[in-house]
């Protein structure tokens, strides 16, 4: 096999906006290039039917839009194809994420957790004709890993050249962290708790808005301590990494903010995940001087709650020239090239298992089989 080799990666976060799709030339270890990215909205309906399965055990209901998901994704990088204008037959493989409905991780020893993410790999290979690495979680999951988070390891490549410790905080529907000290396996990473999931259920709940755009909304209004306070009661915030989330976690919190106006609901439910990743810094070695934060740098309102209730300067990952919005994108075309190459994609001290660990499923096209 080639030292280096030319992915695209493929991300539908548990937010079930749309896809983020992104090229990038690695070997599995560090990036040489990072070519360009899109992002393909979802249909509305498609949107909702994917938030109405969200916390439901697999079963044949989900075929049917596992098969319209895949299409979807196939779209994504043809257009992506287009957009860099190159062929398929440049690419060595595909990074696969799919789409996960269901995640209930261990929370203890001798625990096994659940996930589950929809996709049909050898649809998408035929479609393309590009071999695909797909089910990333399973095998960590198999060996009584949390499953999540899968990102450190580019995290690292990333940030390869830059000094440490530093922090890269991500925030999709959930929130994490990846903690980089010096050397090879010197990493830290968990889930923090919610992100913008709560935020963007509520608004389109309440207004029919996709998500509260940079923040404004949340910036009208005004927070309410003791559900924070009720909140931040929760087992999760005790429980010592490894640890990770299902977007559902935290979902009985709008019931909650039913008895707030709209603007002190999208405020309050914004300030949490501000404060909840504050507890997450508990369990950090330490705050280190450098935090850079990729996933949610658009919302500024919540950004200035994470620097005021963290005490800490967050400083864009788009400041370092890096496209915050494909950092997921590009970490699963990395941990594809990586998975071809039988490196390790999880690690004790990012999901618990018992040692650094292999996974995804590689599917060829039809024609290739």
């Amino acid at each position: 096999m080639k030292k280096n080799l030319r992915a695209i990666g493929l991300m539908s976060g548990t937010s079930a906006d749309g896809i983020d799709a992104a090229l990038i030339e690695t070997d599995g270890t560090t990036i040489q290039h990072l070519g360009p990215s899109c992002f393909i909205p979802y249909s509305k309906a498609l949107k909702k039917t994917i938030l109405s399965f969200y916390g439901k055990r697999p079963g044949l209901h989900v075929k049917a839009l596992s098969i319209s998901l895949t299409e979807n994704h196939a779209e994504a990088v043809f257009t992506l194809l287009d957009k860099a204008q190159i062929t398929h037959e440049s690419i060595d493989v595909i990074g696969f994420h799919g789409q996960t409905l269901f995640h209930i991780p261990p929370r203890g020893k001798n625990e096994w957790g659940e996930t589950f993410q929809i996709g049909e790999g050898e649809l998408l290979a035929s479609l393309t004709k590009i071999p695909v690495i797909e089910q990333f979680r399973i095998n960590d999951v198999a060996h009584g890993g949390q499953g999540a988070p899968l990102v450190p390891l580019y995290h690292q490549a990333l940030v390869r050249d830059l000094t440490k410790p530093l922090l890269v905080v991500n925030i999709g529907g959930v929130a994490n962290v990846t903690w980089v000290g010096e050397g090879e396996n010197n990493l830290v990473a968990f889930d923090t708790g919610p992100g913008n999931a709560l935020i963007d259920d509520w608004v389109y709940e309440n207004k029919h808005l996709p998500w509260d755009e940079e923040g404004q909304i949340a910036a009208k209004g005004k927070v309410n301590e003791s559900l924070l306070y009720k909140w931040l009661l929760h087992p999760f915030f005790a429980q010592r990494p490894p640890k990770s989330l299902d977007r559902m976690t935290f979902r009985d919190c709008l019931n909650d903010v039913k008895t707030l106006s709209f603007e002190d609901g999208v405020a309050t439910l914004t300030c949490f995940t501000a404060v909840a990743l504050r507890k997450g810094f508990d369990h950090l070695p330490f705050v280190p001087f450098l935090c850079l934060v990729g996933g949610g740098a658009h919302n500024s309102t919540l950004l200035k709650m994470i620097e005021t209730r963290c005490g800490i300067r967050l400083k864009k990952t788009s400041e370092l020239g890096w496209d915050g919005d494909a950092l997921e994108a590009q970490a699963f075309g990395f941990l594809a090239v990586r998975s071809l190459k039988n490196l390790p994609i999880s690690l004790p001290g990012t999901t618990g298992v018992p040692y650094p660990l292999i996974g995804g499923k590689l599917c060829y096209p039809y024609s290739q089989v």
